[in-house]
């Protein structure tokens, strides 16, 4: 008898791994990052340096925004003239128009924040563990 129990709850547990890698294999990566990089073409040549990573789209900056908003709702967003910027706890994705569709910028809050300070203004705000902020004297007060 405690054999058959020992088969069932290792059926059991090889049911629940299936259904875990089934799952793995059709939705891909679990964060805004892994969905870029499974779903929009690799643009190494438009890179910025190592900090920002490129992809690319034939949708425009809005379709692209859309689709990926619709997975994974960003911490903060900002639209201007120039292109769509969203900001993840860890990550932000700026997409900017190009003349066949989209570049799709994908970087660290680290270094995303400076760069894009100058268009996002205090339209990404600091909540949800952003580690952003400056240090030294009074800061965080």
């Amino acid at each position: 008898m405690t054999y058959r129990r020992w088969f069932v709850v290792g059926v059991a547990f090889a049911v629940i791994g299936a259904l875990v890698a089934a799952f793995a294999i059709f939705y891909g990566n679990f964060s805004p990052r892994g969905y870029i990089e499974d779903r929009y073409t690799r643009a190494t040549s438009r890179d910025i340096g190592r900090d920002a990573i490129a992809y690319t789209s034939n949708r425009t900056p809005s379709q692209v925004a859309d689709d990926v908003t619709g997975a994974w709702k960003p911490a903060d967003q900002y639209v201007d003239g120039s292109g769509v910027y969203l900001r993840y706890d860890d990550d932000s994705l700026v997409i900017l128009p190009i003349a066949a569709g989209s570049l799709i910028l994908l970087e660290r809050m680290r270094t995303a924040y400076p760069r894009y300070h100058s268009t996002v203004g205090n339209h990404w705000g600091w909540g949800r563990g952003s580690t952003v902020r400056g240090g030294g004297p009074g800061s965080g007060k």
